[in-house]
């Protein structure tokens, strides 16, 4: 066992640090073009991202009245802002050669909301998803019992899960110095060993696998799941009612599942391709050098989340002129008036004089524009 004022690795791990980067760039060397446009694109990612959260934040919070979908849109900006505006460090670990400069506690800190907004913002899509697959399913239940009050408890059971599986990444997080004098800032699960006698190797492999397995799982293939069965469901509740699927709806579904695959499938396939193929074998030094490249491309969909979930509203061409909190504002604020009239006259009436009005769109399904017509449209088919 070393001693206390050494630092202790897992020797899996050390060596993939280490010996990976035998033949490195170095980090003395000039930024050659092509590492130069990617820290471009990083700066470019940072910038558009934060803004445009920031924007959404700023006119959903205070220029939108509150209902079901502004709250969903404003948890996952809030969680879209924390990671953007942790790419401008991320940038500066590229610039700088790919070392870390800003000390362990800001490693953990910086990996931590990397992590939390990976978790919070699959925990987000998986339950925006349900919601609007009960707004079709279950028209009547979601237009008596869907509320605020209740999404904003389910938020806050989202961002309390993600904390709690963020917290091991915290504890795990360290910096480690190569052979070539660069600070990595990575995994350490050589930390918080028990008292008793243990094997380091195996008691770092079973962490490693736990860790690995646990991100690819929770932030990526349940929620991956639930957003595909979710909308498999509201487009077979719609096709059962012989409600026409505009190309408009299907491509927003395409580029909801698409945009959330191609950001985080790579980064969650080389995680447990890191964790399950030999550490001799040739493919561990092209997936630690693919792994930063991942990560960026992760940090993608707090960019592409904002313009699928707002920004996808069928009359924004036409509605662009007007200033953006008006647009915001229809595309996002539900019919209150409505609501509050069909709620003053009791529970939705059953009464055939219901049968007479018109279905709506169906396109409105998965508009954030106003999901609750989809189910006064279904309600109307169902009596």
């Amino acid at each position: 066992m070393a001693s206390p004022s050494s630092p202790v690795y897992c020797p899996r791990i050390f060596t993939t640090m280490v010996n990976v980067t035998l033949n490195p760039i170095n980090s003395t060397q000039k930024i050659t073009p092509l590492s130069a446009f990617v820290i471009s694109l990083h700066g470019l990612f940072s910038s558009v991202g934060i803004v445009e959260n920031l924007l959404i934040l700023g006119i959903v919070g205070f220029h939108v009245r509150r209902s079901v979908i502004s709250i969903w849109i404003l948890n996952l900006a809030a969680s879209d802002l924390l990671a953007t505006a942790s790419l401008p460090f991320f940038t500066l670990y590229m610039a700088k050669g790919r070392t870390w400069t800003l000390g362990t506690p800001f490693c953990r800190l910086h990996s931590s909301i990397f992590f939390l907004n990976m978790f919070v913002s699959g925990f987000l899509l998986a339950a925006i998803s349900m919601d609007r697959c009960l707004v079709v399913l279950k028209p009547v239940w979601a237009q008596n019992y869907r509320n605020t009050a209740i999404v904003a408890k389910v938020c806050g059971v989202i961002w309390a899960l993600a904390v709690l599986c963020t917290v091991p990444f915290y504890l795990f997080r360290d910096t480690i110095t190569d052979r070539n004098g660069r600070i990595k800032c990575y995994y350490n699960y050589a930390q918080l060993l028990p008292a008793q006698p243990f094997d380091l190797e195996s008691l770092c492999k079973r962490r490693e696998e736990a860790f690995g397995l646990t991100k690819f799982f929770l932030a990526f293939l349940i929620p991956l799941l639930i957003i595909i069965f979710s909308y498999i469901a509201v487009n077979a509740k719609l096709a059962r009612r012989g409600c026409r699927r505009p190309y408009r709806f299907v491509r927003l579904v395409v580029a909801v599942v698409v945009s959330f695959i191609i950001c985080w499938a790579p980064y969650h396939i080389l995680s447990v391709m890191e964790v399950l193929t030999p550490l001799d074998h040739p493919s561990q030094q092209s997936i630690a050098r693919g792994l930063p490249t991942a990560a960026t491309i992760g940090f993608l969909n707090s960019i592409l989340n904002p313009v699928l979930y707002v920004f996808s509203c069928p009359d924004l061409c036409s509605k662009i002129r007007h200033s953006l909190g008006a647009v915001m504002e229809s595309v996002l604020a539900e019919d209150l008036a409505e609501l509050a009239r069909r709620r003053s006259s009791g529970r939705i009436s059953n009464s055939t004089s219901e049968a007479t009005l018109k279905p709506r769109n169906a396109i409105t399904a998965l508009c954030l524009k106003g999901e609750m017509e989809v189910s006064e449209g279904l309600s109307t088919h169902e009596n």
